[in-house]
């Protein structure tokens, strides 16, 4: 039995699998299963699943046909872009799930340069939309570490985040419009990028972070900004994240606004960067304990960021708040850096597997939380070992445990998984903050938003679900334990 009231799925037949083939279209099916294989594992590799068929339809209304069958014989389906879910909410676990691949449907319709606008396809990669907004001098204003292969609709069906939430908000507030097939195969057509629409329920808002349970996004219209101009880039060396807060509030006060990204960076994650990727260096003769990469950028010719940036920094050395920086002298510098930061989960998967929290909790309180649970843990477990990285303009940590394998064998501490993550859950919980910031909740914490979550907000989420889902065929299993 699914999470909603439906019968159980039926079983998926050859003549149902001929059926679902057809609805796709030409070239819509992929049967063979060292093929299927490639879509029913996560990016981390910690989580598989199964599935009889993937099914990639071309366009809205082959989609809206395969959902109308499967939703006509209970047949559950998982959607999928890039596959870089970091919570398995794209890993099909439900018996008989049919895989839905939006890659296909990768066509920028429009872009409205005047009106700040594109309405992109699901399956467009985010890389890609990047490149078409700078061609009509405009640009995207969300980035993250998988751009080259995460796509719009993945992007929007777990509402992400990125390097510049600080500045921009996360991807719900770049959406301006929203195309979707809804569990009943009816197409929700709600693309006109409207910056006002006050006539009722927002339907396209409860899509955004639904991890695709609710229906499946097929097109969004999205907001554009003008191109930068100007563009300024820094690493800075300091001693702990209190220091990188003192940082971040002089310098908001002394940028004017135009912070775009602050990231909080670890020595580890350099050392595992500069180990682990190819081409990266450490930028500093030196090291220290933490650094925070800070990007300025401004639409106005004449910002002259680069002496906002200077100045800043020259007064932080100078107070002590930090220790050492380093200014980008080029644009090949400037992406030198970046790849530091983007890098970091790479890095840190080639070295071995380790426990991963993406969390957040209030801007103020992210240096104590870093440090006091940090410490906790260690002491509760030897060997364990953290490593924390991410945006702390936005309180938002990727607060990850690695062992000491001299201490603690990795298998060990893979061993803690469910015990060391309710302890960190619970002290978010302690913090007022959330136990997934970016990443969502698919399988991996379903458990756990069901333990500590707002009871009241959990009855509202399921009620919603019954509501729209009846027979439970929309990626069952994520969200709801």
């Amino acid at each position: 039995m699914n999470e909603a009231t439906g019968p159980a799925p039926l079983s998926l037949t050859d003549d149902l699998r001929r059926r679902f083939i057809e609805a796709a279209g030409a070239g819509g099916a992929i049967t063979d299963p060292t093929d299927i294989a490639a879509f029913t594992e996560d990016w981390r590799g910690t989580k598989t699943g199964n599935s009889p068929l993937v099914l990639r339809p071309a366009d809205t209304q082959a989609l809206s046909a395969i959902v109308r069958l499967a939703n006509e014989t209970r047949t559950p389906l998982v959607p999928q872009g890039g596959n870089t879910s970091l919570c398995g909410a794209s890993v099909p676990e439900a018996e008989g799930a049919v895989i839905i691949s939006l890659q296909r449907m990768n066509r920028i319709r429009t872009l409205d340069a005047a009106g700040m606008s594109v309405t992109a396809e699901a399956g467009v990669i985010l890389q890609t939309l990047h490149e078409e907004a700078a061609k009509a001098d405009r640009m995207f204003p969300l980035s993250l570490g998988a751009k080259g292969s995460a796509t719009i609709g993945g992007l929007i069906s777990t509402n992400a985040g990125g390097t510049q939430v600080l500045r921009y908000g996360t991807m719900r507030a770049q959406v301006l419009g929203l195309e979707a097939v809804l569990p009943d195969g009816s197409v929700l057509d709600q693309l006109t990028p409207l910056r006002k629409d006050n006539t009722g329920y927002d339907i396209k808002q409860l899509l955004i972070g639904a991890e695709g349970t609710l229906g499946f996004v097929t097109a969004a219209s999205l907001r554009l900004l003008p191109a930068p101009k100007q563009v300024a880039t820094a690493f800075a060396g300091l001693a702990a994240p209190e220091d990188a807060l003192t940082l971040l509030t002089r310098m908001q006060a002394e940028t004017g606004g135009v912070i775009d990204s602050f990231e909080l960076v670890p020595r580890i994650a350099i050392d595992l960067v500069t180990q682990h990727v190819p081409g990266t260096r450490d930028p500093f003769a030196q090291s220290y304990p933490w650094y925070v990469l800070i990007e300025l950028t401004s639409s106005q010719p004449g910002a002259e960021l680069p002496e906002i940036l200077e100045r800043a920094l020259v007064a932080a050395l100078e107070d002590g708040t930090i220790a050492d920086t380093v200014v980008a002298q080029s644009e090949t510098q400037r992406e030198d850096f970046w790849r530091l930061r983007e890098t970091i989960a790479e890095g840190e998967r080639a070295d071995g597997p380790s426990l991963k929290h993406d969390i957040s909790v209030p801007v103020a309180d992210m240096p104590r939380f870093v440090t006091e649970v940090g410490d906790a843990i260690e002491a509760r477990w030897p060997g364990a070992a953290m490593f924390s990285f991410g945006h702390l303009g936005d309180g938002n940590i990727h607060f990850n445990v690695r062992s000491e394998e001299d201490r603690l064998p990795r298998a060990d501490l893979m061993a803690k998984h469910d015990e060391i993550a309710a302890f960190v859950y619970d002290r978010i919980a302690d913090y007022g903050g959330s136990i997934s910031a970016e990443h969502g909740i698919g399988t991996l914490k379903a458990g756990e938003l069901a333990r500590i979550g707002d009871p009241a907000k959990l009855v509202a989420m399921r009620a919603v679900k019954q509501a729209l889902d009846p027979h439970g065929i929309m990626n069952p299993g994520k969200l709801f334990a």
